[in-house]
């Protein structure tokens, strides 16, 4: 088997989640991608389990978004806090479903909780095809026909495309001598410790911050009743005890079951592709921690791309709509890496209340206008707090969420192709039409990938 040429239209490297997410894509839009990622199996550590309402209706759009549903925790706090977990007020994250239920009139997407990015990682590869496991990508050459790869087991890969999901020091990324803005490396090491513990009879919450000072960190929630994250700083190895003081109970069986250390960073490659060669995910961008941006903008990314890359292979777009993706991406990329930058120096920017003055005094952009209302084209936003208003139509915004049936959104009527959304029933076009009672947006033209392409009011 080694040293034989394998053919196919994309080479993912990188099978975490974005290129997993990308796989599936690529595959929805017609086109067999193939996946090499390093590692030997689906990491069980779930790096994070924030999956934002514009990653859902990703989801959706590939049929998943019930799935990830069923997977989350069905949460009744968010993010609380005590000296240890069994001292916790869990009042003080009350208003999270409150704040969640107000969240969704500008979107379909329906997710009662917190899903660990392990659980979807699950998900996502029952969809995504050719994945092999344990292999990686050592070089690449490309010419104007495609790119040829030389994987770690001898095997030669000829590719019309090669994307790079392979992590935040990307092989691929330096291969192509593509450079890096941001502050780097910030804040201290941290060192993330999954392991499982019967917490069951507890009120399920997102996260509580630990004050005790033998082992203050935070922990978050997985799977609500037996299996957990704690995020601390340590010099030595974590052990049971450790998590048993977190707990506030020196009783509980814990098992630790995988530990992780890293360091935030804020980094965004200069260029985002190079020739036949494109960047997703953190070997794209490299997103600080706090306010769940990283993930959700690799997912973006990913979601970006994949029409593009259909469209081209299939001969309906010249090679030049590729290009489009790092104008589109990378602005988006550096927004987001200063707003994650601008809460990891204030976290109360994020989880403070009633915070809108401090936001605008600080920069600071409301975290769903992060996730979903910025615009491609760089038009000024309408508001930097209320994303509602920001999804109104204008070209480069995402679609207005509007039902039209019962559970059927103006999002799925796109139906990932071309479309016009329209209530005059005069419009007629070469590309399917949707006559939608009472939309307030006047004739829109709307790309694959739900963002509105043209107005014409």
């Amino acid at each position: 088997m080694n040293g034989h040429t394998v053919s196919t239209e994309v080479l993912i490297a990188g099978g975490g989640s974005v290129g997993l997410m990308l796989a599936v894509l690529l595959r929805h839009h017609g086109v067999e991608p193939f996946v090499v990622e390093e590692k030997p199996e689906l990491s069980p550590h779930p790096r994070a389990t924030g999956i934002g309402s514009r990653s859902v209706e990703i989801l959706r759009e590939v049929g998943l978004d019930q799935a990830v549903n069923e997977a989350a925790v069905d949460l009744q706090a968010g993010k609380i806090r005590g000296r240890t977990l069994a001292e916790a007020d869990f009042t003080e994250g009350a208003e999270w479903k409150a704040k969640t239920a107000a969240e969704l009139t500008y979107t379909p997407a329906r997710i009662r909780g917190t899903c660990g990015q392990n659980l979807l990682d699950r998900m996502l590869i029952t969809k995504a095809g050719d994945v092999e496991f344990g292999v990686a990508l050592d070089s690449f050459e490309q010419d104007s026909g495609g790119v040829t790869a030389t994987l770690s087991d001898r095997r030669v890969v000829r590719a019309r495309y090669l994307v790079a999901a392979d992590g935040v020091r990307s092989r691929v990324r330096q291969i192509l001598g593509v450079g890096l803005t941001g502050p780097g490396v910030i804040g201290q090491e941290t060192t993330s410790v999954l392991f499982g513990a019967d917490l069951r009879p507890r009120q399920p919450f997102a996260m509580c911050n630990i004050e005790h000072p033998d082992a203050t960190g935070l922990l978050v929630t997985v799977d609500g009743e037996r299996e957990w994250v704690f995020l601390t700083r340590l010099d030595t190895e974590p052990t049971p005890d450790l998590i048993r003081t977190a707990l506030g109970d020196p009783s509980i069986e814990v098992d630790i079951r995988s530990v992780l250390k890293f360091r935030g960073r804020g980094q965004v490659a200069d260029r985002l592709c190079g020739g036949r060669v494109f960047l997703v995910g953190d070997a794209a961008h490299a997103i600080p921690p706090l306010g769940a941006f990283g993930l959700n903008t690799g997912i973006a990314d990913a979601h970006n791309l994949a029409w593009k890359l259909a469209h081209v292979l299939r001969g309906e777009a010249g090679p030049e709509l590729l290009q489009t993706y790092h104008t589109e991406r990378h602005p988006v990329a550096l927004m987001t890496m200063e707003q994650a930058r601008l809460r990891f120096n204030d976290p109360s920017l994020h989880w403070g209340k009633d915070m809108a003055q401090a936001r605008k005094a600080a920069g600071a952009i409301n975290a769903p206008v992060v996730h979903m209302g910025y615009r491609y084209g760089g038009a000024e936003l309408p508001s930097t707090e209320d994303v509602a208003l920001d999804l109104d139509g204008s070209p480069g915004s995402r679609l207005p969420h509007m039902w039209v049936a019962d559970g059927v959104s103006t999002l799925d009527l796109v139906g990932s192709q071309w479309c016009v959304l329209t209530a005059d029933p005069g419009v007629e076009a070469d590309i399917p039409v949707h006559l939608v009672d009472g939309w307030p947006y006047g004739t829109v033209l709307v790309r694959p990938d739900g963002f509105v392409s043209r107005s014409y009011c």
